[in-house]
């Protein structure tokens, strides 16, 4: 998995059918176990006690309440299952110990688009942390892709919905 993960911090898109680790951070992994731990303490219980309230109204096979309880448990126990795979494949990256010019997950990029000199400043994070307005975007997103394994004073082109932008590299910093 380490080999793995060090490839995709490169760009490498993994082998077909070959389960990776996914960048986090220790925060990102905090929020989504106690997301997790709050569904099963709460959440199944009112689910199990909403089943068995429709049991006792009778014929099952006309019953709504007991379908709807059954589907809402459904959801309840794959959300679950989401936020436990997504625990078990976490691979916590902790900022304050990477350094160097390189930019990998973590890191704080500023860079300027080459034509319109816009200068732009992005975190870049796990999905669960990827917030826009707080100028963090996910590893996954292409702009995060396109930027991964450049340094400072590249030039390189993002993908973007309207086509593509060329931009230098300013700076890459670790900020905790």
């Amino acid at each position: 998995i380490e080999r793995l993960s060090t490839l995709r911090r490169q760009g490498v898109r993994s082998p077909v059918g070959v389960a990776t680790a996914t960048e986090t951070s220790a925060k990102s992994r905090y929020i989504i176990s106690s997301v997790s731990l709050s569904i099963v303490a709460f959440t199944i219980g009112i689910s199990i006690n909403a089943i068995a309230e429709a049991r006792a109204h009778g014929d099952l096979s006309e019953n709504a309440e007991y379908h709807a309880a059954k589907e809402r448990q459904g959801y309840i126990e794959g959300r679950i299952q989401e936020l436990n795979g997504k625990l078990a494949s976490a691979n916590v990256i902790d900022v304050s110990k990477l350094s160097g010019d390189k930019i990998v997950f973590g890191a704080t990029v500023s860079f300027v688009d080459v034509d319109t000199e816009e200068e732009k400043r992005y975190k870049i994070v796990g999905e669960d942390e990827a917030d826009l307005e707080q100028n963090k975007i996910s590893v996954n997103s292409p702009i995060a892709r396109a930027l991964i394994g450049k340094k400072e004073g590249d030039t390189l082109v993002i993908p973007i919905p309207k086509g593509s932008i060329e931009v230098e590299v300013l700076e890459v910093e670790f900020l905790v």
